[in-house]
């Protein structure tokens, strides 16, 4: 078990407010309410102590893949994120044939079975050649309930969140099973129409796959599935801060609708993601990094991301000016609460496991530590 440790003399954020000249009191694996006789002071004045970051759309990183990788890629790209302050992720799967998806699943189950991910995200098959992105059109296909099954009962519990073209034959049908089963049934990579996207909604969809992106346009005589997804409070909307997936101008726009408590900050990372530029493959596409924007090589979609949490949360600050307040809402104690984990995770309270980063004055990150144990230690920074 990690020693006992007092983070002193940062500015904490807290659901309640940013306590300045605050401490962290870390207890083992857990955040506690009064400090162990000889626990270790650890002077981290100047700086900012938040929640560790939770990522719950991501494919990979370091090198690595989630999508089709072996056990040991997916625990490189964890490290990867681990050390840009995601302290939780969410493994992220691309469109594949349907038993490959299902045995990638069975490996993924293991490592969350495991505590080593927090679950799968599948994001494809079931979405529109229309709106495809970085998706093998030949491998998509409407979302039949008996195929969406197949996917959940191969992820042995550990299904979280399934991305849905939601308009297409089966795709009401699929949210209901989805719903019923416990897994967030999310709206993208879609063509849906505003009536549509409602229906879906009202069907228990809760989540928007990276808003904006990979789905029709705002119209003023078509608004769309933007619109429907901004305006409803049962749905968490994910954004992609990294400078290239949105416009300042339109995080802002979903920040003023949605409000805070209703984004969630995501990577949608793929290998490339602290690692570099180069040739990659994303499924079976290949991809061209370069200055840190990945696109397919054929056609020149977008393909995911390079993007750690720690840079869109500094991005989020000095570019977009949002309060840290709401950053830390956005990229820790919402996805926590959409996974079901708030209990222990996403905020610093008693009881939860202690996972925190620490920023300096700037928002450059210079610590890291999950569940009690130093993945960056600040004091060798």
């Amino acid at each position: 078990m990690a020693p006992s440790k007092v983070l002193a003399g940062a500015r904490v954020v807290l659901p309640t407010g940013t306590v300045d000249d605050g401490r962290v009191i870390v207890d083992g694996t857990r955040i506690a309410d009064t400090a162990p006789p000889g626990a270790e002071v650890v002077d981290v004045s100047g700086h900012w102590v938040v929640p560790g970051f939770v990522d719950i759309h991501n494919h990979g990183g370091g090198g690595a893949s989630f999508t089709g990788g072996t056990a040991e890629d997916v625990l490189k790209g964890v490290e990867t994120h681990r050390r840009h302050g995601t302290t939780t992720v969410v493994a992220s799967a691309v469109t594949g044939d349907l038993d490959f998806l299902a045995r990638q699943a069975g490996l993924l189950a293991e490592l969350a079975q495991q505590g080593d991910v927090a679950g799968i995200h599948f994001e494809g098959p079931f979405i529109s050649p229309c709106r495809k992105g970085a998706h093998d059109e030949q491998l998509l296909r409407d979302p039949d309930p008996a195929e969406v099954r197949k996917l959940v009962d191969a992820s042995h519990g550990h299904a979280r969140m399934m991305t849905l073209a939601t308009e297409l034959p089966g795709g009401l049908d699929s949210v209901r099973l989805l719903t019923e089963h416990g897994v967030i049934a999310a709206v993208g990579h879609t063509d849906a129409t505003y009536e549509q996207t409602v229906q879906a909604i009202d069907a228990g969809a809760t989540v928007a796959t990276h808003l904006f992106n990979a789905m029709p346009p705002v119209g003023h005589r078509a608004p769309g599935p933007i619109t429907a997804l901004l305006e409803d409070e049962r749905i968490t909307v994910e954004l992609i801060n990294d400078g290239t997936h949105l416009h300042p101008a339109a995080l802002q726009l979903a920040f003023h609708h949605a409000g805070a408590a209703r984004v969630a900050f995501i990577t949608d990372a793929m290998d490339a993601a602290g690692f570099g530029d180069g040739r990659y493959l994303l499924g079976p596409l290949e991809v061209e990094v370069a200055d840190g924007v990945a696109r397919l090589v054929e056609g020149g979609s977008i393909a995911g991301s390079t993007l750690t949490l720690d840079r869109a949360f500094k991005r989020a600050v000095t570019v977009d000016g949002l309060p840290v307040g709401d950053i830390v809402a956005a990229i820790s104690a919402n996805p926590a609460r959409l996974l079901g984990l708030d209990d222990r995770i996403g905020s610093l309270e008693p009881g939860k496991d202690a996972d925190l980063v620490v920023l300096d004055d700037a928002f450059d990150l210079v610590g890291v530590m999950r569940r009690g144990a130093w993945v960056v230690d600040p004091q060798l920074a």
